[in-house]
């Protein structure tokens, strides 16, 4: 398997977890979702960028783009569906100067 090339990202999330309200955090189960698999889902759900105008800001493939934020939207609905903790955390990402 080749390295990861690394991804771009806008900024890091004011929160790192985000757990139900029913349980305390040491009885949730968790989903790990990606720094870039974070910024996919703000660039395509929220900001509503087109996936190459995404994957251009994330300085990656478009196909790429695809398979991360298909990835995303995955763990997002496990952890809504089956009540766990999303935690946000990791991946090959650094920040990119503003203006850029």
């Amino acid at each position: 398997m080749r390295p990861k090339k690394t991804r771009w990202i806008k900024c890091l999330p004011g929160e790192r977890c985000f757990k139900p309200v029913c349980k305390p955090l040491n009885k949730c189960e968790c989903v790990c979702l990606t720094l870039d698999e974070f910024e996919a889902v703000r660039l395509a759900d929220l900001e509503g960028s087109m996936q190459a105008k995404a994957a251009k800001k994330l300085k990656i493939s478009r196909p790429t783009f695809s398979r991360i934020l298909s990835s995303a939207r995955n763990k997002i609905a496990d952890g809504l569906i089956n009540i766990k903790a999303i935690r946000i955390e990791g991946g090959c990402c650094k920040i990119s100067k503003k203006g850029k």
